[in-house]
């Protein structure tokens, strides 16, 4: 039996709706790969996926990013010219590591210029315009940006001035860490987050200039002894977007993920402020001694301190007297 024409036409129209409905949909979901270089337990991480979740809600499900944490599909140092040139969508870096491309991206790990989360704030947020601008240039779009704990000493022997440290091997993760571990007498090894436990358990390095966080993370205890809390600084991850891609979609979704950037930025900071206090008490759990600096450590590194703050403000110029002058103004 010959099917009716009439009949037959349907189907067609039919089939073409429904063809064309699934393009539309297809078309209205964005798909985005975000690299990051921390463990999924890390704190960013956690933040991260809270991220998502709010985007994907608030989206309707028009943007769907898949997390990669740890390095996996990008290492750390691969991630922002993995976004600029689109094989990712959207990534997290720690901005210090950055600073061969621009003083200003050295900022935060400039020692002893911002010691606490209300001073490493207020230094963001008179550096933030500057340094979206920087990215933007890039073709990149800042979403947010989250400190990490204050940085300390982690070693296999107990210091007591910095004399302890001449010629020891310690983990570097951007040029402004290395440039305090050469003024400290140590040798720098740039070691990734990712890569820290290996190198500690094989004697790449025997001690490590990092966070509460990194050193829970590494299990720095089943290699060091101690933990000196020197708070020297409070390097920040910032999370960005590629900017073609942040573009293509319509305003309320841009509108959506800017909101959900905010939220992200003002839990990450809370976060990792409450997660300091229980990275510490783990730390000292594992039979780590978490000390603080001795008054002839702390005197030798603050002079470290004031050189770096005068070299790192001689190279970024008027952009970064004009930074400093306004944190200063706001203390």
């Amino acid at each position: 039996m010959k099917m009716m024409p009439s009949l037959r036409t349907t189907f067609r129209v039919g089939a073409a709706v429904a063809l064309a409905l699934a393009a539309q949909v297809a078309s209205a979901q964005a798909k985005w790969d975000m690299p990051t270089p921390y463990p999924a337990t890390n704190f960013h991480t956690e933040n991260i996926n809270q991220f998502v979740k709010d985007v994907d809600a608030a989206t309707g499900g028009k943007v769907k990013i898949t997390v990669h944490p740890n390095g996996a599909l990008f290492k750390a140092n691969e991630i922002k010219r993995a976004v600029q040139g689109g094989q990712a969508q959207i990534g997290e870096t720690i901005i210090s590591g950055l600073a061969n491309e621009d003083p200003l991206f050295a900022l935060d790990t400039v020692p002893f210029l911002a010691t606490g989360y209300a001073d490493a704030k207020r230094l963001w947020q008179v550096s933030r315009p500057k340094v979206e601008e920087k990215f933007a240039k890039q073709g990149l779009k800042i979403l947010y940006s989250v400190a990490w704990q204050p940085q300390g000493i982690y070693s296999k022997t107990a210091l007591t001035s910095m004399a302890d440290l001449k010629g020891v091997k310690m983990r570097s993760y951007s040029p402004t860490v290395a440039r305090m571990i050469e003024l400290m007498g140590a040798v720098p090894v740039t070691v990734q987050a990712a890569e820290l436990t290996q190198a500690l358990a094989t004697g790449v390095v025997s001690a490590n200039l990092t966070s509460s966080a990194t050193g829970y993370d590494s299990k720095s205890w089943e290699q060091l002894s101690y933990y000196f809390d020197i708070q020297a600084w409070l390097p920040k991850n910032v999370v960005f977007v590629n900017k073609k891609a942040f573009d293509a979609l319509d305003k309320p979704t841009q509108d959506a993920i800017l909101k959900a950037a905010a939220a992200a930025e003002e839990r990450g900071w809370k976060l990792s402020e409450e997660k300091n206090r229980w990275y510490l008490e783990q730390l000292a759990a594992n039979k780590m001694k978490v000390l603080p600096a001795s008054d002839a450590l702390k005197k030798d590194l603050h002079k470290v301190g004031e050189q770096m703050i005068k070299e790192w403000q001689d190279k970024a110029g008027p952009d970064g007297k004009a930074i400093l002058d306004a944190y200063r103004a706001k203390k």
